[in-house]
């Protein structure tokens, strides 16, 4: 891990459990695309610029998600960088407990407030192509989070952040986690008819062509609104739901699982009643799902 991988003659990523980007903009100059989940992260990272003798321009995040911004502090700390986030995802990268608050729905315990769903706070700025290195391109990736987005380097390299999973990844947890399922859709068949002289996807391998993974993608999230839709054959509120989904899929229920999972399964009512697939009632004082 955090073993550096040479793409071009400027682009590289850091192998990590979410890769970032590093790209060379100049002899002795780097920026980053995303920072790693954590203080030992961006501590591994700065040994590695050290090694190389390279020195920490700018961040660039791809979104606001812990296991992206949770190096920011330290390496901001420690090199004085810049660093800039897309949208809404720079109000959550300058106040992490917003990502906790949003997923649980309300102020959330303690269970919650920890290092994989809440990084610690940086000085981030909003991303405009502006500031973006000379070439680079912004690429809107929404749907996995609020306004995700990846960047094409100008040696053609694509950095593609959340939006697709590895196949491994999709048949040990199923449920990846969607914000908005319709603009994830979108964005997927968007990245199936991308070209680039290489893709590296933040959850999946590098490589020249993603276009089967972003379709295997697809099919899974369109798996999972069917068995969503075949379980509300009758009227069933969300613990209900969320109870057998995590039964069909083979799942186990932690406080993690509960929100990751539970924003996903909301995310996708929402969608399918929007669509005309799901209604709601009220019984009981309990609002209630049902097939269309």
């Amino acid at each position: 891990m955090y073993e550096l991988r040479q793409i071009t003659a400027q682009s590289y990523y850091i192998e990590s459990p979410a890769k970032i980007g590093l790209v060379k903009l100049g002899e002795n100059e780097v920026c980053l695309i995303d920072s790693g989940n954590d203080k030992d992260a961006g501590r591994k990272v700065r040994q590695l610029l050290d090694a190389q003798g390279w020195r920490l321009h700018a961040i660039y995040n791809t979104h606001s998600n812990a296991d992206h911004i949770g190096g920011n502090r330290y390496l901001q700390g420690q090199t004085g960088c810049q660093i800039y986030a897309p949208g809404i995802d720079c109000a959550f990268t300058r106040r992490p407990l917003l990502e906790p608050s949003f997923l649980y729905g309300g102020f959330p315990c303690k269970d919650l407030r920890h290092k994989f769903l809440m990084a610690q706070e940086s000085d981030a700025q909003e991303l405009t192509s502006e500031v973006l290195p000379t070439g680079w391109e912004i690429i809107p990736l929404p749907g996995h989070f609020f306004d995700m987005v990846g960047f094409r380097t100008a040696d053609d390299v694509v950095y593609l952040a959340d939006c697709l999973s590895s196949r491994e990844t999709l048949d040990k947890y199923q449920i990846g986690f969607i914000y908005d399922v319709a603009a994830y859709l979108k964005t997927l068949e968007q990245v199936m008819t991308m070209q680039a002289a290489m893709f590296v996807p933040a959850h999946a391998a590098a490589a020249e062509d993603v276009s089967e993974l972003a379709r295997y993608n697809i099919d899974k999230v369109l798996e999972i609104a069917e068995k969503i839709v075949d379980i509300c054959r009758e009227p069933l509120c969300f613990e209900v739901i969320l109870q057998k989904l995590f039964g069909a899929y083979g799942l186990t229920m932690n406080f993690e699982q509960y929100v990751l999972v539970g924003s996903t399964v909301r995310s996708y009512l929402a969608w399918l009643k929007d669509a005309g697939r799901l209604n709601v009632l009220f019984e009981n004082n309990l609002l209630l799902w049902r097939r269309a």
